[in-house]
């Protein structure tokens, strides 16, 4: 209503029309548009005052006169005047000036200028000064009183005694000694410039305002006004309570902070014996990126980082009005929050936006375009003119300015990029052209040509351009942006505010402005069309009176509440002909499908060919601004191009389409040889007694050489460099020979992975690549079908037993045994103690050691832990560590102090609160989810509720309350539930009439609801989720993440016609949580169905998927989709007629309902940590690389961290969720240690060398394991690395996870390990379901 009558306020006939209405009905409309006004300017929460009554409350601001205001200072004055006006009382306006060194007659000035400057008109004005004379003799009378005594301790000592809460010496001196050193400090002798006086209170309190406070001390030092009358001055916190009273103040409003003193405050009073004014506490107003202590604010302007007190930058309030803050928009702002005691952080956004709605009516528009960034135009057939316009095109009340209007325009140069020849364009305040001619110079735009068509009125679907005449007289002007200070958002406690300091906090732009910007004066608001708000600094004036040059108009940005802080100018959007470049993106060529496949005869040449022009296409239609939908179809069919590339040679297309020149190829036969030969070189070497230097040359040839064995055939060189010997065996069959070609894919994809990932020469990827393309092409011709992905051999269904549950999933089985590999380690290690013991030679030790090693490699990768020890040796540990550890010097507990197999709950404990996952909350059960933890939720959340939408599922969200009668409707599904349930069953003081439940789970709370929308077959079927939180009060040892009183999870509830439906979309749910734990976590689990005993109480039957916990030797339920078949939609008649008629009788739904809680983020902490800390799987870390500079100095500092933080920049810009650790305080170690504890996928050191070299060291936190990656084609790398590190979490875990699988349920009852676990199917008898559980404490 609002805006269509501003629209008709605009016609001249409208408000001609206004000035014939009667007087009274215009007055009327006045006064309830005032009214309205105010209605909406007051609508913060104000609390009565206790006891105040109108005319006679008094209130006070007493601010100390050493610094400029600020605008926490403006809300306490704001709030006084809010109760001086609405109780029409006196407002006293009182500088604390009982300090004489911070007291500066200056300062008093100023703020009574600021006060001012925000329209606060005070009653009373005085100074605590004034009342020095009675403050002294109230002092007196306590001292007399014994409630005070002079204590000459020295301050540090008085500190701790206080801290200690011990009484000082002086405490119990007698009242004529207090005296006599009273008269000392009144008299400003040296004794009495070490003496100070306190209040006797109480030493032992809680309340360290009460461990008597010094409420006078001695300075010797002349006052502002009372000059040298007095030596002793009074705290604030003894004189303040006294003027309060004494000057007649009936409410003191003070900020939160200082309610621990409001305890000493009436003290003071009682003991005096004075009025008891009273105290009401305000919550202190925080800023994001903002410090309001005058003493770090004075910091900066000492340092120079601003250019005095009213910078513009400065929370000041001369420096937020120079900013273009209105004085309406700061009082709106504080006054909306009220007098509300809690304390939080407010963003200045919400203050931009509020100055924004008040400023924007009544600002001016005026054009200003990018002195070093423009684009000439010619507008054919024009003539030179000047018009008057509208300054703002909705309230012509703030006048016109003179436009100029000519052949010769100027526009930006971003705007002119997107212009194409054809193109119909709306010149603001002028009217609709044709763009006849683009003049470039390479990609660059350099001229343009219009053609005016004025008579052409349809401005909805054009190009809006903002233009500057090219005259004589535009004018010079400077836009200046600003930055925050702090960087940080929040500072902590500790937090020093020096080390988040932006030193580029204030950027300026060059503009040719408008003519009429020459009008604007010091503090007026425009705006600048397509740039943003602005207020004018500095006028422009011809002839500068300092200089006599001509000197520019000067503009202060200011913010509109938007997270941009430079506004540029909006990228243009043409609107180009969309049917063309479809035609263009989607036209298939003749003989040609619009994808070309590759064909033998095309070859990966051909495709690249292909994905060049293609990819020029792209880039072209981009420079174009061609409409997004032909764009996103020629992208289309450029990525099926390079998908088609990747699946014929196995990698990714090279930039600029160029295919890798061919390299020799190495056999490992060949490599055999050369190793066989270098191994002879270096014995020969050593016999020969030959020097150190040319021995570890030719020993790293041999290092060498057999490393490139190593990644050429994924295992180690035989002893010797000879090839096993190998017996002549009959043709095997076409199934293995297929087995072969599948090894042998497999080996070389291997070796292409790491040719890949260590950013190898091209000459090396491409002809590895050829090698896997031949062997996969030979086994196609044999078989007839594709390899399988990672050159695997699909397995072969076993045969289903027979039984009533079908398994979903099985773990594969390890052919090695934990048994037969130690007996293997025992003798290996006898046969590198036999060879050591009789003097072999050093190289035959060393292949018996590398077997050695490998062995136990491979036993710590099937069982997780280390094998047991010889004897001796284990003997020897057992002495060490039944030893005391002594505490090693500068050792710090900032580690893990259990090991995982050791002592796993106090392993876990340690994990999630050291890494930052948990804090522990005051109430049992409840936890704080840190980010490091959310992290992982919003993942989670994010990927399984796009799939579930693909699926039809809609998002929803329903109370948390339920109602007695609601929950009891159904008892045999809430009895399961009933211990858990919590129950409200008061609001403040008052008992409700029904307890109101707190949701366990949302079946009845929302299947009364599917009733009601359920009336036909046609409203079905219902498929809704939330994600929520519900409690459930266990009672048993909270645990967090796994068992907790309230936790998050997702809760989908579907109703369907018929039963097939819903059982199908049971096991879909499933197929999905399955997905998230192996897809996302990286953690393998059974699908499988629950027994009628652990089945959801009210369901027909319930599905789940179950993990293994192998430090526990327990399976954890990792999530549920439940059937529940018609129970509940009876008990709610979730009803609907038979749509064939067949019976009369109603139908009734079939309902599933499934659920996933943040328990997958315990899951994840209890598989995958370590010893050390999280090991996070890439895909739900918050943080998937952190970035530690290394080897920092003064001279390489600034350097080594923009080199860092461009590395930073390119990986995020390819999806790479990275963090850059640039903390100066700590050393590169403890960062080691600190992200090693919290997990972070990859971590990437980066020192001087390697800015040097151009590579990063990179470490592996699953395996701890280094490489270096060259910086080019780095986001590759990451992501191909990120990846890797995924699967092979996942088949790490494979592995342990079936190690102690059964196939035989006896040895579950009889064998003695505590991990061993059985998976099988079941009979779904009940007796047997209770037998079973707790058998060994197996589950």
């Amino acid at each position: 209503l609002e805006r269509w009558y501003s629209h008709i306020s605009s016609f001249e006939a409208f408000r001609k029309s206004l000035v014939d209405l009667p007087q009274t009905s215009r007055e009327a409309n006045r006064k309830r548009k005032e009214s309205g006004s105010a209605n909406k300017t007051e609508g913060g929460k104000f609390v009565n005052l206790p006891g105040a009554k109108m005319g006679e409350v008094v209130v006070r601001f007493p601010p100390e006169a050493s610094g400029y205001l600020h605008i926490g200072h403006a809300k306490a004055v704001l709030l006084n005047q809010y109760y001086q006006q609405s109780f029409k009382g006196k407002l006293i306006m009182r500088f604390d000036d009982t300090n004489p060194d911070k007291e500066n007659a200056e300062f008093e000035k100023i703020i009574l200028e600021d006060v001012k400057m925000l329209n606060v008109k005070y009653d009373i004005f005085s100074f605590t000064s004034n009342h020095f004379g009675d403050i002294l003799k109230y002092a007196e009378q306590l001292i007399n009183k014994g409630f005070a005594y002079v204590d000459d301790t020295d301050p540090a000592v008085m500190k701790e005694e206080r801290e200690r809460r011990e009484d000082s010496k002086n405490r119990n001196n007698s009242v004529a000694e207090n005296l006599k050193k009273w008269d000392e400090m009144k008299q400003g002798t040296e004794y009495g410039k070490t003496c100070c006086l306190r209040a006797k209170i109480d030493m032992k309190s809680d309340n360290g305002c009460l461990r008597d406070p010094t409420i006078y001390r001695c300075k010797d030092e002349p006052h502002p006004r009372t000059g040298t009358a007095f030596k002793a001055y009074p705290t604030y916190d003894f004189a303040c309570p006294i003027v309060d009273s004494v000057e007649g103040v009936t409410h003191a409003l003070r900020t939160t902070e200082y309610h621990d003193r409001d305890a000493q405050y009436y003290w003071f009073i009682d003991q005096l014996g004075i009025r008891r004014p009273h105290i009401w506490d305000y919550s202190r107003l925080n800023l994001t990126h903002t410090v309001l202590s005058k003493r770090k604010l004075a910091w900066f302007v000492q340092n120079g980082y601003v250019t005095g007190w009213d910078d513009p930058r400065f929370p000041t309030v001369r420096g937020v009005l120079r900013r273009g803050l209105t004085v309406d928009a700061l009082r709106e702002f504080i006054i909306l929050q009220g007098s509300a005691k809690s304390v939080n952080t407010m963003s200045w956004d919400k203050l931009w936006t509020m100055n924004k709605k008040i400023i924007d009516p009544i600002a001016p528009r005026f054009t200003a375009i990018d002195k070093k960034s423009y684009v000439a135009v010619t507008v054919s057939g024009v003539k030179n003119e000047v018009k008057s316009v509208a300054k703002h095109p909705k309230n012509t009340e703030i006048g016109e300015k003179e436009v100029h209007y000519g052949e010769k325009v100027l526009i930006e140069s971003e705007d002119a990029q997107g212009l194409r020849p054809n193109q119909m364009v709306t010149m603001i305040n002028w009217g609709n052209m044709e763009v006849t001619g683009v003049q470039k110079n390479g990609e660059k735009v350099t001229g343009v040509t219009l053609t005016p068509r004025l008579d052409n009125t349809d401005f909805k679907k054009t190009l809006k351009l903002t233009w500057l005449a090219d005259v004589n007289n535009n004018i010079p002007a400077v836009a200046v942006h600003h930055d925050n200070l702090i960087s940080k958002a929040v500072l902590g406690k500790d937090d020093d505010f020096k080390k988040f300091i932006d030193h580029k906090t204030e950027f300026e732009t060059e503009l040719v402005g408008d003519p009429a910007l020459s009008s604007l004066q010091k503090g007026d608001i425009i705006q600048l069309q397509r740039r943003g708000y602005y207020i004018c600094d500095r006028p422009y004036t011809a002839n500068s009176e300092y200089t006599g040059l001509v000197s520019p108009c000067i503009l202060i940005n200011i913010p509109d509440g938007r997270l941009q802080t430079q506004p540029t100018v909006p990228k243009v959007k043409p609107a180009a002909p969309v049917a063309a470049c479809k035609a263009v993106a989607a036209t298939p060529t003749p003989g040609a499908s619009p994808t070309p496949a590759a064909t033998d005869g095309q070859g990966a040449n051909a495709l690249l060919a292909s994905i060049t022009a293609q990819g020029n296409k792209v880039r072209d239609m981009k420079a174009g601004k061609a409409d997004k939908d032909a764009i996103k179809a020629a992208v289309g069919v450029l990525l099926d191009l390079k998908k088609q590339y990747k699946d014929l040679t196995g990698q990714d297309p090279p930039p600029g389409g160029k295919a890798p020149a061919p390299a020799p190829q190495v056999t490992p036969a060949d490599l055999l040889e050369s190793i066989a030969k270098q191994g002879d070189a270096v014995r020969k070497l050593k016999a020969d007694k030959a020097a150190k230097n040319a021995i570890k040359a030719e020993v790293d040839k041999l290092l060498a050489l057999k490393k490139q064995y190593k990644d050429l055939t994924g295992q180690d060189p035989p002893p010797g460099g000879k090839a096993p010997a190998t017996s002549v065996a009959p043709a095997s069959s076409p199934e293995k020979s297929a087995n072969k070609l599948l090894e042998d894919i497999h080996v070389q994809g291997k070796l292409v992975r790491d040719l890949k990932s260590r950013k190898a020469d091209k000459s090396e990827v491409g002809p590895a690549v050829e090698i896997l393309l031949k062997l996969k092409a030979d086994y196609k011709a044999l078989t007839g079908k594709d390899a399988p992905p990672g050159g695997k051999a699909p397995q072969k269904p076993s045969p289903a037993p027979t039984t009533t549950i079908q398994q979903t999933a099985q773990f594969s089985t390890m052919s090695a045994n934990p048994a037969d590999l130690e007996d293997k380690i025992k003798a290996q290690g006898d046969k590198v103690r036999a060879a050591k013991t009789s003097g072999a030679a050093k190289d035959d030790i060393k292949i018996l050691v590398d077997e050695l090693l490998k062995l136990k490699a491979d036993y710590k990768s099937l069982t997780g832990k280390d094998p047991p020890q010889s004897g001796q040796r284990q003997q020897k540990q057992q002495k060490q560590q039944e030893a005391p550890k002594q505490p090693e010097a500068g050792q710090t507990r900032l580690g893990l102090e259990f090991k995982k197999l050791e002592d796993l709950p106090q392993w876990y404990s340690q994990v999630i609160t050291k890494s930052e996952m948990i804090e522990y909350y005051n109430v049992s059960g409840c936890y704080i989810l840190r980010p490091w933890a959310y992290a992982i939720w919003e993942h989670i959340k994010d990927w399984f509720d796009t799939e579930i939408k693909k699926l039809g599922v809609e998002n929803c969200y329903f109370p948390m309350f339920v109602s007695q009668s609601a929950l009891e409707q159904e008892k045999t599904h809430i009895e399961d539930f009933a211990p858990e349930v919590a129950w409200v069953t008061k609001a403040g003081s008052s008992d409700l009439a029904e307890p109101i439940a707190i949701r366990p789970t949302s079946e009845t709370v929302m299947y009364p609801s599917y009733a009601s929308w359920v009336q036909s077959h046609r409203d079905l079927p219902i498929r809704l989720n939330q994600w929520c939180n519900v409690v459930r009060w266990e009672f048993k040892h909270p645990q967090p993440f796994l068992r907790t009183r309230e936790f998050l999870w997702q809760e989908g509830h579907s109703a369907f016609a018929n039963r097939d439906e819903a059982v199908e979309e049971v096991y879909t749910i499933l197929e999905l949580y399955h997905q998230v734990y192996r897809d996302l976590l990286a953690i393998p689990t059974v699908k499988g169905r629950k027994t009628e005993k652990e089945k959801f109480a009210g369901g027909d039957f319930t599905t789940t998927v179950e993990g293994y916990i192998g430090a526990s030797g327990r399976a954890i339920q990792g999530a549920t989709s439940h059937h529940l078949g018609q129970n509940f939609s009876k008990m709610f008649d979730i009803s609907f007629e038979d749509p064939e008629k067949k019976t009369s009788d109603k139908l009734f739904a079939h309902q599933n309902s499934w659920g996933l809680t943040t328990r997958t983020i315990g899951v994840v902490v209890m598989v995958h940590g370590d010893d050390t800390g999280l090991v996070l799987p890439p895909r739900v870390a918050q943080f998937q690389v952190v970035i530690v500079p290394c080897g920092i100095n003064n001279k390489n500092r600034d350097e080594l961290v923009a080199h860092c933080k461009n590395i930073a920049s390119s990986l995020s810009k390819a999806g790479v969720r990275v963090k850059g650790d640039y903390r100066m305080n700590y050393s590169s170690g403890w960062k080691f240690n600190h992200w090693e504890l919290k997990g972070v996928p990859i971590r990437m050191e980066i020192g001087p060398r390697d800015m040097k070299t151009n590579q990063v060291c990179i470490v592996r936190r699953d395996t701890m394991a280094k490489a270096t990656l060259p910086v080019e084609n780095l986001d590759t790398s990451i992501k191909t690395l990120l990846d890797t590190i995924h699967d092979d979490m996942y088949q790490k875990y494979v592995r342990v996870a079936t190690t102690y699988l059964l196939a035989d349920v006896v040895p579950l009852f009889h064998n003695v390990n505590p991990i061993l676990k059985l998976l099988m199917s079941i009979c779904q008898s009940r007796q047997w379901d209770c037998h079973v559980p707790g058998r060994n404490g197996h589950s």
